[in-house]
């Protein structure tokens, strides 16, 4: 043994764990961020709303096939994949003590051995040599330190359990002087990352979701939040550039439109589609929109669905469109065939614009409103079905695989918010308190009904839509090319790719959204 091991002195998790008493969190109001800057700024998450597969193959590389693509551990059209150095750096710097470093042959005689084989180290060894290298961590090998600890909480017995509680505690006390919602991307995304595994340690998760909800800002305020990340970021302009130009071009010779919309939200996206109708050669068609609602978006724009309807009508008899509205007040959960309003003789579009990764599929409801929702359009024979998701995958993967995707997710989120705004912005803090790191947490801190975000990848979906019995519809080039001018207005990082019949918007080598229509 080493001369140092002689001398029985504390180890960092023995400091921890035998002289202070595991801390007593208030979940009333432990959301606060000790290394947030006094700005007066309280965070607020307003509502709550498989395994990551970060591809280093290119839809333009000879070497990835449809079948390869279709297996899900390929996630991003893009080449190249974001973190990889700095996760290669980490599992040399910390998951080694997975393996045998995590037991120098010094140690054989604390660890105990078996006919000379050396046994694992016991929870309490392997968490005292993570506290010890805690203060040499960047910033994402703590998060991920921090993940990987409260993850084994799970499954470890009652003992080895409060151990893991309180190695994660301090990795928490540590973390929370390196993170800050004003300051670099991974800083922010890091604060917010942070308040999910805090919650998912207390359990407490949906406990916290449900009373905030009750804390949501204004519906003025949310509105303007909402707008900053609609204008900084082309996540939602891709949705609606994408679907709207798909939509036209399969209603081109059609005299009576009918497009419902499971996400009508303030019905922005079909004013650009009412203009660009009326100027149709002879006459313009008749348009009927079924928008389903949300609570979010009726909370946003302080009031109900009939408030989309008159804007819209507003709008089309200016263009001399003739129109017509249909407001479905319920989430997609709720709707079935009676719902939708649907009459002979109208050509059918239904529009799911970063929708249905919200709708709970088997995994955890025997209902699979998922598959549910998707083989009642197909019933509908629509003539096209466009579907915008984010290009994750956290629907089924266990907590720690989740935190990962959600890590190399958001951080490339976070940065692309950058790009269009400086990191002191306060009304750009506000909108990622209350547009995006409300889904942060959700992913991380809630499981079952509660857990909202469950996000797949195009392979997945393009599954999900097989089995519906749907089959896809090539995008045409006006497509591609509407998103590009359309991108013109931002940062030369995002990039576009077409690949297997969709679209994907990408922030540098990472896949963030993809863009599909079927039939």
């Amino acid at each position: 043994m080493q001369t140092s091991q002689d001398v029985k002195t504390p180890s960092r998790i023995d400091e921890f764990y035998h002289h202070q008493p595991v801390r007593q969190i208030d979940t009333e109001n432990f959301f606060t961020l000790e290394s947030t800057p006094a700005t007066n700024y309280a965070i607020i998450y307003n509502s709550p709303s498989a395994v990551s597969g970060s591809s280093n193959m290119s839809p333009f590389s000879p070497q990835l096939s449809n079948s390869q693509f279709f297996d899900l551990h390929c996630s991003s059209p893009f080449s190249g994949s974001s973190g990889v150095d700095d996760e290669n750096k980490f599992m040399q710097a910390l998951w080694v003590l997975r393996n045998e470093l995590w037991v120098p042959e010094s140690d054989f005689e604390d660890s105990g051995s078996f006919n000379g084989v050396p046994s694992q180290p016991s929870f309490f060894t392997r968490y005292d040599r993570i506290l010890e290298m805690a203060p040499q961590m960047d910033l994402k090998q703590l998060l991920v330190s921090c993940a990987k600890t409260v993850s084994e909480t799970d499954t470890a017995s009652l003992s080895d359990r409060s151990v893991a509680i309180s190695a994660a505690e301090a990795l928490m006390d540590t973390l929370e002087k390196k993170v800050s919602v004003s300051g670099e991307p991974l800083q922010r995304l890091g604060a917010y990352m942070l308040e999910g595994i805090r919650a998912r340690l207390l359990s407490s998760g949906s406990i916290i979701y449900k009373k905030l909800k009750c804390e949501e800002p204004t519906s003025f305020e949310l509105m303007s939040y909402m707008s900053v990340l609609y204008q900084i970021c082309p996540y939602w302009k891709f949705a609606y550039t994408s679907a709207n130009v798909t939509i036209k071009e399969a209603m081109e010779n059609e005299d009576r439109i009918h497009i419902i919309d499971f996400q009508i939200a303030q019905g922005s996206q079909w004013m650009g589609m009412l203009q660009s109708l009326s100027s149709r050669p002879g006459r313009p068609p008749y348009i009927r929109i079924t928008g389903v609602d949300d609570s979010q978006s009726a909370h946003a724009r302080g009031g109900g669905l009939e408030l989309v309807g008159q804007r819209l009508a507003k709008l089309a008899e200016s263009c001399g469109v003739p129109f017509e509205f249909h407001g479905a007040a319920m989430s997609g959960c709720e709707v079935h065939l009676e719902n939708l309003d649907i009459r002979p003789g109208e050509a059918l579009a239904v529009n799911f614009p970063y929708i249905l990764h919200h709708m709970p599929d088997e995994s955890v409801s025997t209902a699979n409103h998922r598959d549910r929702l998707l083989r009642l359009v197909k019933n509908l024979s629509p003539k096209v079905v466009t579907i915008i998701e984010q290009e994750s995958n956290t629907n089924t993967s266990t907590f720690f695989l989740r935190f990962r995707e959600t890590l190399e997710y958001y951080m490339a989120m976070f940065e692309s918010i950058d790009a269009a705004h400086t990191k002191d912005d306060r009304l750009r803090i506000r909108a990622e308190e209350n547009c995006v790191a409300r889904d942060v947490v959700n992913i991380l801190a809630c499981e079952g009904t509660d857990r909202v975000e469950r996000h797949e990848l195009f392979g997945k979906w393009s599954v999900r839509l097989d089995m519906a019995g749907f089959s896809p519809i090539p995008l045409s080039s006006s497509v591609n090319d509407a998103v590009r001018e359309m991108l013109k207005d931002y940062s030369s990082n995002y990039r576009v790719a077409d690949a297997y019949g969709a679209l994907f918007l990408g922030w540098k080598n990472r896949a963030m959204s993809s863009s599909s229509a079927w039939r």
